[in-house]
C-alpha cells in the first residue's frame, strides 16, 4: 500500500515536470516568433526606403544618347586617316535611334483565387493575378545605382565619309571596305566623297 502511494506521487511529479517543460517551450516559441517577425518588418521597411530613394537615380541614367555614336565616328575617322593616301577625314554615321540602357528587373507574380456562394446556391470563382516588376539596384560608394542588363545600341542606317584622297579609286575602295567591316553596312549605304580643299 505504501508502494502504491509513492508511485502515484512520483507520477504526479513527472506530469508536473512535463507540463512545466511544455509551457516553457511554448513561451520560448512565442518569443522567437515575435523576434523574427520584428526583424523581418525592419528589413522590409529599409528595403522600401532604398527603392524609393534610388528610383530618382534611374531617371538620370537610362540613356547614353550621343556618347557611343560620336565615339564610333571619331574612332572610324582616326583609323581611316592612317590608311595610305586617305589624308584628312570626316565621318557622319546615320542611326535609326539613340542607344539606351536596359535595367535589370526582378519580376514576381502572384495569383489568388476566391470562391463566393450567393443565396441561390451558385458559386462564383474569382481569380486575381498580380505582376510586380522591380528594378535591381547595387550599392556603389554609398549610392544606389540600377544594375544594367544590357545596352541597346542603335541600328546604323548609313555612313557618309569625306576624305582628301577619295578621288583615287583604290583609296575610295579601301575606305568603303574599312567602313563596311566596322559598321556591317551594305556597300550601297556607304558614300565616300572627295573633301574640298580649304
Amino acid at each position: 500500500m505504501l508502494k502504491d502511494l509513492f508511485k502515484k506521487s512520483g507520477n504526479e511529479d513527472e506530469q508536473k515536470r512535463k507540463m512545466e517543460n511544455i509551457v516553457v517551450f511554448i513561451i520560448i516559441l512565442i518569443i522567437t516568433v515575435l523576434v523574427i517577425n520584428s526583424m523581418w518588418s525592419k528589413d522590409k521597411e529599409s528595403t522600401e526606403n532604398k527603392v524609393t530613394d534610388s528610383s530618382k537615380v534611374l531617371a538620370n541614367t537610362d540613356t547614353t544618347e550621343g556618347r557611343t555614336e560620336e565615339e564610333l565616328e571619331d574612332k572610324l575617322a582616326d583609323i581611316l586617316e592612317t590608311i595610305n593616301g586617305v589624308g584628312k577625314v570626316k565621318v557622319l554615321i546615320k542611326y535609326s535611334e539613340s542607344s539606351s540602357v536596359v535595367a535589370m528587373y526582378n519580376e514576381t507574380s502572384s495569383e489568388s483565387k476566391s470562391e463566393e456562394k450567393n443565396g441561390d446556391g451558385e458559386t462564383k470563382n474569382t481569380t486575381e493575378t498580380e505582376n510586380k516588376k522591380e528594378i535591381v539596384y547595387t550599392d556603389e560608394d554609398g549610392e544606389s545605382k540600377p544594375i544594367t542588363e544590357k545596352v541597346v545600341m542603335p541600328v546604323i542606317e548609313g555612313a557618309i565619309i569625306t576624305a582628301q584622297g577619295a578621288s583615287n579609286s583604290n583609296v575610295k575602295t579601301s575606305i568603303i571596305s574599312a567602313v563596311e567591316a566596322v559598321t556591317g553596312l551594305a556597300v550601297h549605304k556607304i558614300q565616300v566623297f572627295e573633301m574640298k580643299d580649304e
